[in-house]
């Protein structure tokens, strides 16, 4: 892959339009395109971990998404004057992959449903375990639809599906991103058919060829030690790291904040990402403050900047084989000691008490119930349509969605739409609702 041609500010959808010019750069304007987009502004009431907040304000989707952004640039200069610093006289928009890396990273959670990560799981076991959607199994593959793309669900396939697609009603490519944005958020470039036991893929049966067009317009080429699948995407690279900073430093502050970690955990765990003097000089300025929360925060700014940088200099150090796909781990795991081992010990106490913590099991149980009964009803009422209750049901759905779909992959992919693009707070209203837990105010 060479850096000319991955840099294109072509977009998707608009391709005749693609000489026209602003005062900002196309890939600044994805930037904005996305900050002012409903699907953006409904993150704000979808569950990052932790369940929305009450009297403590705790991460959500849009927060979280706001500061992977500003990593994600910070990762992405950081890089561009490398590859300038690299390639004096290579034509590209080195300049711009800061801006491409934080217009992704907005998009980059977009495609999750509400509850958080327990979102994917629940959907994706209700078409996978008996009693739920499995009896739609047989349809499906009849139809010559990859049922793959349900049992695995993913909110990165969504994503692309979401920013791309021509739902009804809107215009020819869907957000119509640059090519460079877009391919950014595709974290894994192949079908469900290979998503392996980790069940992760990068676009749904509807999108391969959407995929297939931006891995051509920029040259992505296939993976060498899987000629079924493509390489990442460089850029992609940068958009993982910045979720892997942001997700796992401010997961132990949240948690610190809910008191599932007490302050001294805290500390000890961030304290370990520096050795020495060095760690003796980040406690004593620490110590200049009496406040907990500024004392982490000032832990966690600091780290942020040790791992922006760890993760640049890793980039930089295995561009070659990042361009000819040789290279396939996430940076975070290559940073240097003793950052590596604090970022592991993190990960460790987070799988072990945060993200099973009460809380966070309470969402996931939520989820399970909540979205197992609306796809169910949803998906007989698609199928069932003349039936009196599917008519009634059917009117909640928006005419966005493709409710007249011939198909019985087509009518189940109209109703992942409509759910995951809810918020918390609307998937519980709306079972609410249609159960008969509660009734309009009369």
């Amino acid at each position: 892959m060479n850096w000319t041609q991955l840099l294109s500010d072509k977009r998707f959808g608009m391709e005749e339009y693609s000489d026209r010019k602003h005062d900002r750069s196309d890939f600044q304007r994805d930037y904005d395109r996305l900050i002012f987009s409903s699907p953006f502004r409904r993150l704000q009431n979808k569950t990052q971990v932790f369940p929305l907040p009450g009297y403590i304000f705790v991460h959500n989707r849009l927060t979280h998404s706001l500061e992977v952004s500003c990593v994600g640039r910070s990762l992405g200069n950081n890089v561009a004057r490398g590859l300038m610093k690299k390639y004096p006289s290579v034509e590209a928009n080195f300049m711009e992959i800061g801006s491409i890396v934080s217009a992704a990273c907005l998009a980059h959670d977009m495609g999750n449903p509400p509850f958080g990560h327990s979102g994917e799981r629940v959907i994706a076991a209700f078409f996978s375990e008996g009693g739920g959607g499995v009896k739609w199994e047989n349809d499906v593959r009849k139809e010559g639809g990859r049922w793959e793309d349900f049992v695995h669900f993913e909110g990165n396939a969504n994503a692309l599906r979401l920013l791309t697609h021509q739902f009804i009603g809107r215009r020819k490519g869907g957000f119509a991103l640059t090519y460079s944005t877009l391919a950014s958020i595709i974290k894994y470039p192949y079908s469900s058919i290979h998503s392996g036991k980790k069940g992760k893929f990068g676009f749904f049966q509807t999108e391969e060829e959407t995929y297939l067009k931006i891995a051509t317009e920029l040259g992505i080429c296939k993976d060498p030690f899987h000629p079924e699948k493509f390489a990442r995407y460089p850029l992609v690279y940068l958009v993982e790291a910045a979720d892997d900073i942001c997700y796992q430093i401010m997961d132990i502050e949240d948690a610190c904040k809910l008191h599932i970690l007490t302050t001294d955990e805290a500390l000890c765990l961030l304290l370990g990402f520096f050795e020495g003097e060095k760690q003796e000089r980040m406690t004593r300025i620490m110590k200049m403050v009496n406040d907990t929360n500024e004392q982490i925060a000032y832990l966690r700014s600091s780290i942020i900047g040790l791992l922006v940088e760890e993760c640049s200099r890793v980039f930089l150090e295995n561009e070659e084989g990042i361009l000819n796909g040789t290279y396939c781990s996430p940076l975070i795991q290559q940073i240097a000691d003793p950052a590596k081992k604090a970022y592991e010990a993190c990960s460790a106490v987070a799988f072990k008490k945060i993200y099973r913590a009460k809380e966070v099991v309470d969402v996931e149980l939520a989820g399970h119930h909540i979205f197992s009964r609306l796809i169910n009803l949803l998906t007989e009422a698609l199928t069932n349509q003349d039936q009196a209750y599917s008519k009634l049901l059917l009117q909640r759905i928006p005419e966005q969605y493709d409710t007249q779909a011939t198909t019985t992959y087509g009518k189940i992919q109209c109703v992942l739409d409509y759910i995951s693009g809810m918020t918390d707070v609307y998937a519980l209203d709306l079972y609410r609702k249609i159960t008969g837990m509660s009734l309009p105010a009369v």
